[in-house]
């Protein structure tokens, strides 16, 4: 099982609804998550939007593209692509760069 960590910026005057958007994930979105091979799924927000998300799952790119494949996903991108700072033009999931695991202590 491969660990992933990602980092994101959420927009300052974003983040309370943010925190809310996801206290109430929808549903089907949790089921193609975990459908999709993404598990022990983290997501960490810090008080000036930064975000660290960490997820766990046997190829990270297989599940990237397994969920941007559904069509909750699609409607979940959307309705948060306004929320984050520095996208480029990219959906928030296609922003999602894992970052180098220097140490791990199991």
């Amino acid at each position: 099982m491969r660990r992933v960590c990602f980092l994101l910026k959420v927009r300052q005057d974003r983040i309370e609804e943010y925190r809310e958007r996801h206290a109430a994930v929808w549903p089907e979105m949790r089921a193609a998550l975990s459908e999709t091979g993404w598990h022990n799924y983290s997501l960490f927000l810090r008080e000036d939007g930064l975000l660290v998300g960490y997820l766990e799952t046997e190829d990270f790119e297989a599940a990237q593209a397994a969920m941007a494949a559904t069509e909750v996903n699609a409607r979940w991108q959307a309705e948060m692509a306004p929320f984050f700072e520095a996208l480029d033009g990219a959906k928030p999931d296609e922003a999602m760069k894992p970052l180098t695991e220097v140490f791990h202590l199991a």
